[in-house]
């Protein structure tokens, strides 16, 4: 489902995403994180303000972290034919130096079937100054192709935000798409078309079912590939391109110890976007920033995110892998 660098428009994606807060919001957000200011003794009026603050900063990064996960395709494993293997990843988030949430990924290979279920939690302050938490789950089956999506879903809860995103597959293309709220198409946005809609993959899948059987440990010809993605809105690709390896000690007692193969990520949009959006053009003029570390886990064909760091207006962000677990 990797295409060939040359073979394809360049594209990347982004989900519902608007970066762009003004320096004032944001001073004032930094300022209540670290003079440990307490929600409590502010009026209501300053209470939402500040929400709303943190949620137009910390949204978008929590999405844009879902972008970079982005970062696979893969072919057939030689071992997912055997039998089942399921495979726990727990990842720790980070904003600003700050622990800002978890997430927890659960894949299940059987045969050539797949299924993959992540969930995230995420809040500063415990939840008193922001919270936001989400569900996705994506199945299909592996070919020698690489892999094919037959059905994603998105379900998300965040201040006064609720959404679900529901994208059908069927013979090689998306067939059919839900999402709720409903909103009319924005009629500046840039058309996506039925031919863009053929041979993708949906996030989750682009993100972590990354098989690469025959390549020797983190090596750096895993990062050489362009990825299609729909999220149900946007049209984008994501390229990756090979920097160099790094040995990785365990932090954690199921922690990953071994070398890892570090990726530069270019986030290219295709179509389902206004021309003017600032995070679209953020997000594409600071993707020599972006990075994903790849690593093999043992007894398996799967090669998993191990650091994920993006840059946003208002500090970096990242994602790390604490500990992962494989069960056949």
């Amino acid at each position: 489902m990797s295409r060939d660098k040359n073979s394809d428009t360049p594209g990347v994606i982004t989900f519902p995403s608007l970066i762009g807060l003004a320096g004032v919001g944001l001073g004032l957000l930094l300022d209540y994180l670290t003079s440990g200011l307490r929600l409590v003794t502010m009026s209501s009026a300053q209470r939402i303000s500040a929400q709303r603050i943190v949620k137009q900063t910390l949204s978008p990064f929590a999405i844009h972290l879902v972008v970079v996960c982005l970062v696979s395709g893969g072919a057939l494993a030689e071992d997912v034919s055997r039998a089942a293997t399921q495979i726990t990843a727990n990842y720790g988030v980070y904003w600003a130096g700050l622990h800002f949430g978890d997430v927890r990924l659960v894949i299940t290979l059987r045969n050539s079937d797949y299924q993959m279920n992540g969930d995230g939690q995420f809040s500063v302050l415990g939840g008193l100054l922001y919270e936001w938490s989400g569900g996705t789950t994506s199945a299909g089956k592996l070919s020698k192709s690489g892999p094919e999506p037959s059905l994603y879903t998105l379900s998300y809860s965040g201040g006064d935000k609720h959404g679900d995103v529901r994208i059908s597959f069927a013979g090689g293309a998306v067939s059919d798409v839900s999402t709720l709220p409903k909103k009319r198409p924005n009629p500046k946005n840039i058309l996506v078309t039925k031919e863009q809609l053929r041979d993708v993959l949906d996030p989750m899948t682009g993100a972590f079912l990354r098989v690469r059987p025959n390549l020797p440990e983190a090596d750096l010809k895993v990062c050489d590939e362009t990825i299609p993605v729909f999220d149900g809105k946007l049209r984008f690709n994501i390229v990756l391109e090979p920097k160099q390896q790094v040995r990785l000690e365990s932090k954690t007692p199921n922690g990953y110890s071994g070398l890892a193969a570090v990726c530069g990520v270019k986030f290219v949009p295709i179509s389902g976007f206004r021309p003017d959006d600032r995070g679209i053009k953020y997000m594409s003029s600071h993707s020599d920033a972006i990075e994903v570390w790849l690593v093999p886990l043992p007894s398996t064909a799967l090669y998993l995110p191990y650091r994920i760091s993006v840059p946003t207006a208002f500090g970096a962000g990242s994602a790390e892998m604490l500990s992962f677990q494989v069960e056949r």
